[in-house]
């Protein structure tokens, strides 16, 4: 069983508790989320709908959670490929900490690192985490967040102004 890495409110890590535990106990452990970009355009992922929470919302490219005693580098590598097949350079564009409780007991609390790459190849998504996927252009993306938040993950909601922000200003990595 995959271990995750608590952290504390500045990403310092204080332990290792199994996916479930964090996500029922509510504890602070490292995340990440992966935007790739290409032209413009953002590629979002619906979650499947067997997810255990979110599925059938839009959300970036990939997210996950690095193991215990694994880089988020690794993390973001290893996840990018199992996910949808991709390899792909990706930098870190900054960083943020969340708290939902979707119900009784589970809850998302996490220090959410965010990840950008640029990418144009094949994608090849595992049908288990994926239903669908599209390449939605920035200001579309924008407009869709404001009328009909209730569309994306809550994570999104939060990252995706970042790296819109980080691309718009110029500053795309690679």
């Amino acid at each position: 069983m995959d271990h995750l890495i608590c952290v504390d409110i500045l990403d310092r890590e204080i332990g290792e508790a199994t996916k479930e535990e964090c996500h029922q106990k509510g504890l602070l452990h490292r995340a990440f989320s992966v935007f790739l970009y290409h032209e413009g355009k953002l590629l979002l992922q619906r979650r499947a709908l067997e997810k255990y929470h979110s599925g059938g919302l839009w959300t970036n490219a990939c997210c996950s959670h690095p193991r215990s005693q694994e880089t988020l580098e690794e993390a973001v590598e290893r996840r990018l490929y199992q996910e949808l097949g991709v390899a792909c350079s990706c930098e870190e564009a900054g960083s943020f900490v969340y708290y939902h409780k979707f119900h009784q007991n589970m809850f998302e609390y996490e220090y959410d690192h965010i990840f950008i790459g640029q990418y144009s190849g094949e994608i090849s998504p595992d049908p288990n985490e994926v239903m669908d996927l599209k390449w939605m252009e920035i200001a579309d993306l924008s407009e869709s967040m404001l009328q009909n938040p209730e569309r994306y993950t809550v994570w999104f909601l939060t990252a995706a102004p970042i790296v819109i922000e980080k691309l718009k200003g110029g500053k795309e990595p690679g």
